[in-house]
């Protein structure tokens, strides 16, 4: 279902349906010197995206520069950034997550050659919480680049699929998602799937495959929606020369050096071929020279383009990888565990050249990572964080932070395991694991999903399942089609896909799928699945060889928390004016305590018999004080007519002097003094609280 509309200021209104709620695209009325703009409205969320492209080349710019960015304004939920400034600083991991998620399906529908400057923006403007912008901006990020006069191949479709009491659902609300044991990501054009993310409660292959085909009939809809637009709206697009090498430099280039590239790639040896590559190169420059002096960079181009075609055609006609593998063969796999002996728990997962160490560190859930999106999540109790320094592949580069990769590794491997990590109810933990990549050559995203589940084991995590994980790649020339289990650096690099799959021994629990070329079929899409799921079965074998099972014990370093539970309204009463209260308790304890809004308490110590003590002091203050209760306390101060004492934390009473003893007092420090300890019996508690007491022994 769609329709059109045009209001009195030339701005024109398009709408269509989206998973059952009413989708507006508003455009000509802002924007007007952007290629292509547009306004995406669903309920109260409102996504602006802007696309521009640049006049001219950039000197020296051999690539496609695209850049894509989701700006999340804090004014779109109501709410004043933090910080000292009070305005948006670097983007969330979830914009930046959400940026790459558009950007991934846009990209490879941009034409080869094309060496533009292209911006693609996506704004969130306003924001209703239930309906969650992020699908909005790769939806409108297709609108504004079809209607605009930037050459692109699209449109493609963008959805959300939710699974629910073994139903889809496009694009689920906050009940339904919570319910959902899929969240899918789709995008496509009306012919082919181009990108899926995913995190599963190890869902099986099949209901994956059904997921995204079910997301693919939605696509197709958006689709011809789209261009409905574009044919009555959309402008020409620019003619443009693109980058090509001149034949006659090809001919010459690949006359010369086809059986010296042969000879080059003739071994199975990766650091030997990247030595042969290199001479052969330098050997051809040294003989175009004169010929050629001022065309090193088309040059270069043809042996890309020859060394490309030359592995992929092996690949396709013998089945034989640049490492001598066969396409299901998995790369040599070692690991070990406990390598390191002060974190709560480590491992190292190798795999052929891929090498990856991973430490698990455990602390207090209120060691929880804030967080300020613009929906309702604000903390993270699990956590996962991956780096990727220089040397491990050999280079020499400065040390920055984290960048887009390696913030979307990290998301990748912590949404694998998300579906294992015991609730806080079974392990009142905070938990963060961090890989660090110690070598690189393939699927480094998916060894720190191998590794992370050895160290959480290490540490005694009780994680539901072991999970491992497995990048899938493809050689697609016509019909011809190979797809290949683990692959290594060149293999993603040459070929058309990087299917990333990870899961238990029962399902998947996540996925990332690109495409370089205009995407791929469900023949592919299921043969690829079920690949992965017998490379992923083989790796955990090899895991689990190491350490089968989570060990028992937590580290002797790791904090030991016990939990327990009080009545909301009495978390005041621990606290204590100013925390006067619960710091006292931590002083004379030397625990970490903390409480959440629904009245949980974790007490976190390494020693076991101050636990107790902190627990028994909590315990005793949340417990309502009763005539006839008997009580050890301190007395706290002395004054002519009695003592007073602390009977439990922020609670005091007063014993008469009359009540000190059954014979007469003649003055109060004769029986007891500041800092005795005492044990009282409650005999009155008036209408205002105030406790009187009596002297026991």
């Amino acid at each position: 279902m769609s329709s059109r509309q045009k209001d009195d200021k030339g701005m024109l209104v398009f709408q269509t349906s989206i998973g059952g709620k009413t989708v507006t695209v508003e455009i000509g009325k802002y924007c007007s010197q952007s290629n292509g703009s547009c306004w995406v409205r669903c309920g109260d969320t409102v996504v602006m995206t802007n696309v521009t492209m640049s006049n001219s080349i950039r000197a020296g710019i051999d690539f496609f520069p695209l850049s894509v960015d989701f700006e999340e304004k804090q004014y779109a939920i109501g709410r004043i950034p933090g910080g000292f400034k009070r305005r948006e600083g670097r983007a969330s991991d979830k914009a930046i997550l959400t940026s790459r998620l558009i950007d991934r399906p846009l990209r490879p529908l941009f034409p080869k050659g094309f060496f533009r400057d292209v911006s693609v923006v996506s704004t969130v403007l306003s924001v209703d919480t239930n309906i969650p912008p992020e699908v909005f901006g790769m939806f409108g990020s297709s609108i504004a680049l079809s209607v605009s006069d930037i050459p692109f191949m699209g449109p493609t479709g963008s959805v959300i699929v939710g699974y629910v009491d073994g139903k889809f659902i496009i694009n689920p609300d906050n009940e339904q998602r919570s319910k959902s044991k899929l969240h899918l990501v789709v995008s496509g054009t009306a012919d082919a799937i181009l990108m899926i993310e995913a995190g599963a409660d190890q869902v099986a292959e099949k209901v994956v495959l059904e997921g995204v085909m079910f997301a693919h009939e939605e696509i197709k809809r958006q689709v011809k929606f789209i261009e409905s637009i574009v044919k009555e709206i959309g402008k020409p697009k620019q003619q443009i020369d693109y980058y090509k090498v001149d034949s006659k430099i090809n001919n010459d280039i690949v006359k010369y050096a086809d059986k010296l590239l042969d000879n080059a790639l003739n071994t199975y040896d990766r650091q030997q071929r990247q030595i042969n590559e290199e001479q052969l190169e330098k050997n051809v420059l040294e003989h175009f020279a004169s010929i050629y002096p001022d065309n090193t960079r088309e040059i270069l181009d043809v042996l890309y383009d020859m060394t490309k075609e030359k592995v992929r055609a092996k690949i396709i006609k013998d089945g034989t990888r640049p490492d001598g593998r066969k396409v299901t063969q998995i790369r040599p796999i070692w690991c070990e565990v406990s390598v390191l002996p002060r974190t709560h728990g480590s491992a190292v997962f190798t795999r052929g050249q891929t090498q990856s160490l991973t430490t698990a560190t455990l602390g207090m859930i209120a060691e929880m990572q804030k967080l300020e999106n613009l929906d309702e999540e604000n903390s993270k109790r699990y956590m996962h964080q991956y780096n990727f320094p220089p040397f491990s592949t050999g280079e020499t580069k400065p040390m920055r932070g984290p960048g887009r990769r390696e913030i979307g590794h990290g998301a990748l491997a912590e949404r694998a395991l998300e579906a294992v990590i015991p609730s806080e109810v079974e392990f009142p933990y905070c938990i963060r694991t961090v890989t660090e990549i110690l070598s690189s050559n393939g699927s480094t995203s998916q060894a720190s999903v191998c590794g992370s589940t050895l160290a959480l084991m290490d540490a005694g995590v009780p994680i539901k399942s072991p999970v491992a994980g497995i990048a899938m790649g493809l050689i697609k020339e016509g019909d011809k089609v190979a797809i290949l289990s683990d692959i290594q650096g060149v293999e993603d690099f040459l070929g058309d896909m990087d299917f990333k799959v990870a899961g238990t021994k029962q399902g998947i629990t996540a996925i990332q799928m690109d495409i370089k070329i205009k995407g791929i079929d469900k023949l592919i899409l299921e043969q690829a699945l079920s690949q992965a799921c017998q490379g992923r079965q083989h790796i955990l074998e090899e895991m689990l060889k190491v350490l089968p099972k989570p060990r028992l014990e937590l580290s002797k370093y790791a904090p030991k928390i016990i939990s327990f539970e009080i009545e909301p309204d009495k978390i005041g009463d621990v606290i204590g004016k100013n925390g006067k209260v619960i710091n006292k308790i931590i002083e004379d304890t030397g625990v970490k305590i903390d409480i959440d809004d629904k009245g949980i308490v974790y007490i976190a110590t390494h020693d076991s018999e101050m636990a107790e003590k902190a627990k028994k002091m909590v315990l005793s203050i949340v417990e309502d004080i009763e005539v006839g209760k008997v009580y050890d306390a301190e007395v706290v101060r002395v004054i002519e007519i009695g003592a007073f004492v602390t009977i439990a934390p922020g609670k005091d009473g007063m014993i008469h002097i009359s009540k000190l003893s059954n014979k007469r007092v003649e003055k109060v420090t004769d029986v007891v003094n500041v800092g005795d300890r005492v044990v009282v019996e409650v005999i009155k508690i008036d209408d205002r609280g105030r406790i009187d007491l009596k002297l026991k022994k």
